[in-house]
């Protein structure tokens, strides 16, 4: 099987290019993608316990790898949520399955959104991951608009070994993460 696209560019371009612009001692310093996580939480599961086998799935599709179903850790009374109940779907890319999706994210799906003009540079956490939100499923073409029966979003966390905001917003506008408003 052929290495992913951005892998390559990683290891070829990237790389080099932080390298030289933070000036680090050790080439193992540069920052580098660690993990996406896809993460869909499913309010409406406490009602119907189906959502949440559909969300799983819907993640499956998009990734191509088994996604698990998340559950409660305490129970909220008002949100009438037991303990260890299913509210919502997870998973956790690695590797090759990582670049892949980070490809198919920046070229297909993130383009489909309607009246894109971008993502925002201020989901970071101050330890260079970010996150940031789709607000409908349907962006990416694995999904069936006929197979859905509810727009839902979802959160996509990238965690990278970067130090700093800067370096992590360097390194994903390096693998072509559309932000809106570059710091630059």
């Amino acid at each position: 099987m052929a290495k992913p696209r951005l892998k390559e560019k990683y290891a070829a371009e990237i790389a080099p290019e932080l390298n030289t612009k933070f000036g680090y001692k050790s080439v193992m310093q540069v920052p580098r993608l660690v993990k996406i996580v896809l993460n869909k939480g499913i309010g409406a599961a406490t009602a119907d316990k189906k959502l949440v086998d559909q969300g799983v799935e819907e993640l499956t599709t998009i990734t191509g790898q088994r996604a698990v179903a998340t559950i409660s850790k305490k129970a909220v009374s008002n949100f009438k949520l037991r303990e260890n109940m299913p509210i919502g779907a997870k998973v956790t890319l690695r590797g090759d399955m990582m670049f892949e999706f980070l490809d198919r994210l920046t070229a297909i799906a993130l383009p489909r959104v309607r009246d894109f003009k971008g993502i925002s540079d201020k989901g970071f956490d101050g330890r260079g991951n970010y996150t940031f939100g789709v607000k409908e499923q349907i962006i990416f073409p694995e999904i069936s608009i006929e197979k859905i029966n509810r727009i839902t979003g979802m959160d996509i966390t990238f965690v990278t070994t970067a130090k700093t905001d800067e370096e992590g917003f360097e390194l994903l506008k390096a693998f072509g993460m559309p932000f809106a408003n570059s710091k630059n």
